[in-house]
Order: structure tokens, then sequence, then C-alpha cells
């Protein structure tokens, strides 16, 4: 098994920044993508950024230029830089690995971003 523990969230104003962390432990012998999703309420879960195990990354439009998504492979560890935030970036971030060569999907518990004046 294995276990993604985030932390990182919290309440910022406008304009300001905050940095998502997800740990991956247990039984971890490779991670192919690594993935950051969100979810406000009412809405979808959706892709925000993710990060290949070749270093490949896409983002969503929606946070380009300002999000950077980036992973320590030695700490099996995976980041979201988020600046300039916006009220409309308040979610519930999770974040997502693909581990394994049966290529398991494994979720973080979820971390709250509120972005606020």
């Amino acid at each position: 098994q294995v276990q993604l523990v985030e932390s990182g969230g919290g309440l910022v104003q406008p304009g300001g920044s905050l940095r998502l962390s997800c740990a991956a432990s247990g039984r971890v012998f490779r991670i192919y993508t690594m993935e950051w999703y969100r979810q406000a309420p009412g809405k979808q879960r959706e892709l925000v950024a993710l990060m290949t195990s070749g270093g490949s990354t896409n983002y969503a439009d929606s946070v380009k230029g300002r999000f950077t998504i980036s992973r320590d492979n030695a700490k099996n560890t995976v980041y979201l830089q988020m600046n300039s935030l916006k009220p409309e970036d308040t979610a519930v971030y999770y974040c997502k690995m693909v581990v394994g060569t049966m290529r398991d999907n494994y979720w973080g518990q979820g971390t709250q971003v509120t972005v606020s004046s």
C-alpha cells in the first residue's frame, strides 16, 4: 500500500502565494506521474497540473504562468507552488500519484486552499 500525505494549504489574500506538498510512503517502488487536482464547492474535480517521470509538465489554462509543479524523486514528494492567487483558486487540492508496474492510482486526503481578503 501507498499513502499520500498533503500539507501546505491555508488562507491567503489575493495575490499571495502558497506551496503545497504531497509525500508518498509505503510500498513506493516507482512513481510515474504526479498530479494535482482541485475541487471547488459545487464543481467537479479538475486537473490543475501534472508532471511525468521524465519531467514533462502540463497545466490547466487557468493556472498557467502562476502555478509550478515540481517533484523530488528521492523524497517521493511532489510540490505545487502557487503564486498570484485569485479567489477563484479557492478549492480543496488533492494530489494523485500513479505508482508501480500496475500503474495504480493513489490519492491524498486533500488540503483546503482559501483565497480571500
